[in-house]
């Protein structure tokens, strides 16, 4: 999900990661707090002072976030599900489920143990900054625990609020699918929410623009897009899974492909076979065993006048997992794997042997059918199906 993100540590086996992004943010929250919150509580202090306890606030919150994730991540744990990681980027931060909840009972446990923790340590930093007072603690310690209090109180609020995938919208979700068993239905449900609520802060924060603080309404702004964009591409995602399910490669892959053979030379190929039946990805065998392919952008890299002595087994693409998969792959499992790698044509082979080709098109063009045939088909609880994750 996140390509640039640098490994951290890890805490309970959950790998901690950060995206460059979170660096964004990181930059900018400091700045307000050493500008802004630090000299209105902390007169007469020096700009490193502020500086400094900026930086120490900004760890706070990233050690909040990374405490809300592993909530969500603990809990998932204890229903069975693997969770890839923990990242922190510039909306937050995702612990990745590897898969969806399986019930509307994990889905609600899982998404509001977030929540819980960010209400927890908004209480104990403002139960601590009580003790602390009544102590004689200093200042500055008070103003941090004072902003990592409330920063946390307005974590947990802010996420519980009804909108998908916000962690309050997965509740939602979770309350439908346990009324309708219908996860596809109360997905759709939960994601109209997420929409118009991503919608209101677009419009929130435009009107800001022009009426008050443009650095908040520029963030709402982007907030509003984020939500908008993760809520539909959730929901569109589960609307394919549903479209492919109990579908096998098997089912939708082309049979008996074009092919050509080891030993060709590429003039040969694109003449006799990319040209005259009109593709592009074309599987390289030697007798009846597979090999590889070679596509266009592989003969694109190629000078034109080396093609005739150029042979396809010096630049084949050799077959691989990453490649190849096997007729029996479910096809929504084949979905997840070429929206990961970005390959969007496979060979499908058994036993070293080509069964056939699939491509992304085969799979957008079944849809599409399906889709212009008004066939849809409900996902109930007794299906499990991966996800994107948590957003924090």
């Amino acid at each position: 999900m996140f390509k640039n993100a640098v490994n951290l540590f890890e805490i309970f086996g959950f790998k901690i990661r950060i995206d460059p992004s979170w660096l964004l943010i990181a930059a900018l929250i400091v700045w307000s707090l050493s500008t802004a919150y630090f000299p209105e509580e902390l007169p007469g202090y020096s700009r490193y002072d502020y500086i400094a306890l900026a930086v120490v606030a900004m760890f706070g919150l990233f050690a909040s976030l990374i405490l809300h994730e592993l909530a969500h991540s603990l809990v998932a744990r204890q229903f069975g599900l693997a969770v890839g990681g923990i990242t922190l980027f510039v909306f937050g931060g995702v612990a990745e489920l590897e898969h969806e909840p399986r019930s509307p009972k994990s889905e609600f446990c899982i998404a509001i143990a977030g929540p819980l923790m960010s209400f927890a340590l908004s209480a104990l930093a403002f139960f601590l900054l009580s003790v602390l007072k009544r102590e004689g603690a200093s200042n500055s310690l008070d103003a941090v625990l004072a902003y990592l209090g409330l920063i946390n109180l307005v974590l947990a609020i802010f996420n519980l609020v009804p909108a998908f995938p916000l962690d309050g919208g997965r509740v939602l979700r979770a309350i439908l699918w346990h009324f309708k068993n219908d996860l596809l239905w109360a997905t759709r449900i939960a994601s109209g929410f997420g929409t118009a609520f991503g919608l209101l802060l677009i419009i929130s924060g435009v009107f800001s623009l022009f009426t008050a603080n443009s650095f908040n309404g520029l963030w709402q702004i982007l907030i509003g897009f984020f939500i908008i964009n993760a809520s539909r591409g959730s929901y569109q995602q589960l609307t394919i899974k549903t479209a492919l399910k109990n579908q096998t490669v098997r089912t939708l892959m082309t049979r008996s492909p074009k092919t050509a053979d080891v030993n060709e030379d590429l003039q040969t190929l694109v003449d006799n076979t990319m040209l005259a039946s009109n593709v592009s990805f074309v599987p390289v065998t030697e007798g009846d065993h597979l090999l590889g392919y070679v596509d266009a952008s592989l003969v694109q890299r190629i000078d034109r006048e080396n093609w005739e002595t150029t042979h396809l087994g010096d630049i084949l693409v050799s077959s691989s997992p990453e490649n190849t998969v096997s007729p029996d792959m479910p096809m929504d499992t084949l979905f997840q794997k070429m929206a990961r790698s970005g390959q969007r044509k496979m060979l499908v082979g058994d036993n070293g042997k080509l069964e056939g080709v699939i491509s992304l098109a085969d799979l957008m063009s079944y849809l599409a059918i399906r889709q212009g045939l008004g066939l849809s088909s409900d996902w109930h609880s007794d299906h499990p199906h991966q996800g994107v994750g948590h957003p924090g």
